[in-house]
């Protein structure tokens, strides 16, 4: 049975009407930068993510603060490669945090208050808005996966699931320096 072609949801510029807005006034400190004329790469959103939040000042600071049970839809076609995730205890998610500003290089994070470069930083505002979470796998059905461990938006797109190994994706002793020393 021969499937649709893909629809066309590579990277490329978005239309003047839906470009994520960059108005919000820079904070003190704050670099930005022009973005390029046009993307390198392209990618599928897999499916989107069903979340209680409806906009940004209501979603966790991180994915640990909230034990809220999510759910990530995949898009049948994808659905043979959910194959043999039922058996994961716990799921990297990668997700398109479709809402952040993308021209940032310095930011200042409301609590720290100390201006730092965007890739030292887990702000969702960055050239490219990827982020991660690991989550606990509470159930599948079909192509709808209930997690805990999300912090993004409804309706937030779906780059990729993956499996988590505690053995080789967690760095016993790994540090963000910065971050584990007070601020003055």
């Amino acid at each position: 049975m021969a499937h649709p072609p893909a629809p066309d949801t590579s990277l490329s510029p978005p239309p003047a009407e839906t470009a994520v807005d960059t108005s919000d006034t820079p904070r003190p400190g704050e670099i930005a930068v022009p973005l390029p004329e046009r993307f390198d790469a392209g990618l599928y959103f897999i499916g989107h993510i069903e979340t209680p939040w409806r906009d940004r000042a209501a979603c966790p600071r991180n994915a640990r603060e909230s034990d809220a049970v999510c759910t990530v839809v995949v898009d049948p076609r994808w659905a043979a490669a959910l194959a043999g995730v039922e058996t994961c205890s716990h799921l990297l998610v990668l997700y398109w945090m479709h809402e952040a500003r993308r021209d940032l290089v310095v930011q200042v994070p409301r609590r720290h208050g100390t201006a730092r470069g965007t890739f030292a930083l887990r702000s969702p505002v960055r050239p490219n808005p990827v982020a991660a979470s690991v989550v606990r796998l509470v159930g599948l059905e079909g192509t709808r996966l209930s997690v805990v461990g999300l912090d993004c938006l409804n309706g937030t797109p779906l780059v990729d699931i993956k499996p988590y190994f505690a053995s080789t994706d967690a760095v016993a002793g790994a540090v963000v320096g910065w971050h584990a020393t007070p601020e003055r």
